[in-house]
Parts: C-alpha cells; structure tokens; sequence
C-alpha cells in the first residue's frame, strides 16, 4: 500500500476551519488523529501529494463535487429506532390534538431509524394517516439519506421495535435477505427523504411543522449557532409546535424563543 499523503502541522487546525465554516460541525483537538489520517486518505484518492493540496481545492472550488466526501467524513451517525423513548408517547399524545394536515420535521435522520420511529408512532396515533400526514426527514450526509430511503435494516438494529409493529410495518428477507427487514411502503411513502445543511440560508420552503426533532445534533455546534439555529427553528413551528432535543441538550439558556415543557421537549413561545 502506498505511503498516506503528506500531513503539514496545521492541516488539521485548517481542515476544522473549513468544516466549522460550511457545516457548524466543531471538529474537536481529541479528533486530531483521526481527521489527519482521514483526510489523508482522502487525498490520496485524489491522487493528491499532500492534504494542503486538498485543502486548496475545496477553498477554490466551493461547488466541486469533493464537498460531499469531505463532510461525510466527519459526520456522526449515532441512532436506533425508538431512542430516547420517551419522545415518543408524548409525540403521540400531542398530534392527537393537532388539526390535519399535521407534519413533522426529522432534522437529523441519518440513516433513518428516528423518521421511521415517528412514523410508526403517527400511524399509531392519526386517524386516516394515509392522507394528511407527513415527515420529512433530512441530514447532511448523503450516504446516510441514501440508506435511509432504502429502509432495509439488520435484525440487530430493530431489536427496540416492538413485536406487534415489526410484523405491521416490516417485511422480512429471505435468501440472500435472511436476517434482513425493509420498512414497507406504507411507512416510507410518509417520508420525503433530502439532503439539507441545517446552516444553509434555504431550508423547508413554504412548510411549517407542528413538531421539529433536532435530536444530539445541536451538540456539535458552537453557541451561537446554536441559538440562529433555534430561533429559525421558532418560526418554523406552526403556532404551539413542539421541539423534540435530545438528552444531553439544554437550550433553556440560549434564546427565549422556546420555553421547556419538561423532558427535553419545547414549545415555541
């Protein structure tokens, strides 16, 4: 195997400038040696001498297809079905109360355990959940999305789901599919899987949501972008939407544009 292209001393300082700048993503010094080694291996797949002159093109070219490689790199995909699962009765509880058409926005649907868990959850608790009831469910990483639309699933990872609704909503493989499931159509076709930067100036046009779940993904941003992030979040909301964060998550402090109901979830004031 030929030798890893040449890493200068501040790559990885300027690797994080440019993620932070594009993503929000905060690529923390604990990283160091797995960012080095990855975005080395990057460029030499570039057939590139040294990271600097990936670097380079990524600052010169802010469209070049290289981007999306570049991110999906560094991002997280951490998730399971039914996660933090008390998000879940109460997102059942409240569209009970919510006048059709009711949607729901996944911010941070990786490979798409948390969409497909809310869908479950609102066929369970809509009348007539074929017409008026929607999801959509976005992240940065494209692989992810991509795996997502797919909803085909190990045994392994559905083990939260409960018995009754992996036989309603699953179908299982067999053959070369053994030990395999996919997500049937009546759970997918509620789903709009896109690729979306939670920085990008254009998010859902036209479309407001009764509920957002940004879910241990406001962890990995600074402060301050956080609190942009929350406040364009509020008026997304339809009027007395919910937020669903995640447990290590704490925006009490951050903007008064959200008040906390309890258990992670906020309501938009």
């Amino acid at each position: 195997m030929p030798d890893l292209p040449e890493v200068g001393h501040n790559d990885f300082e300027r690797a994080a400038r440019i993620l932070r700048a594009r993503t929000g993503i905060v690529l923390g010094g604990h990283k160091r040696d797995m960012a080095e080694r990855t975005l080395a291996m990057r460029a030499r797949r570039q057939g590139l001498a040294s990271v600097k002159e990936y670097l380079d093109h990524l600052e010169s070219d802010s469209q070049s297809e290289h981007w999306e490689t570049f991110i999906n790199s560094f991002t997280i995909n951490h998730t399971a079905f039914f996660r933090e699962q008390h998000h879940f009765p109460i997102l059942a509880e409240f569209v009970k109360t919510r006048k059709k058409p009711i949607s729901v926005w996944c911010c941070a649907s990786s490979t798409g355990e948390e969409p497909y868990s809310i869908a479950i959850t609102l066929r369970e608790a809509c009348v007539s959940p074929d017409s008026g009831v929607s999801i959509l469910a976005t992240d940065i990483d494209t692989h992810a999305i991509e795996r997502a639309r797919e909803g085909v699933y190990s045994m392994e990872r559905v083990k939260p789901v409960p018995e009754e609704h992996l036989r309603k909503y699953f179908q299982r493989g067999a053959g070369k599919r053994a030990g395999m499931v996919r997500v049937k159509p009546e759970l997918r076709n509620m789903i709009e899987f896109e690729v979306l930067n939670l920085l990008s100036p254009n998010w859902p046009p036209s479309q407001s949501f009764d509920a957002i779940f940004c879910r241990n993904t406001m962890i990995y941003f600074d402060k301050a972008t956080q609190t942009r992030i929350l406040e364009r979040f509020a008026v997304t909301l339809k009027p007395g939407g919910l937020l669903f964060a995640g447990h290590s998550e704490n925006f009490t402090y951050l903007t008064k544009a959200f008040r906390l109901l309890g258990q992670t979830v906020y309501v938009a004031t």
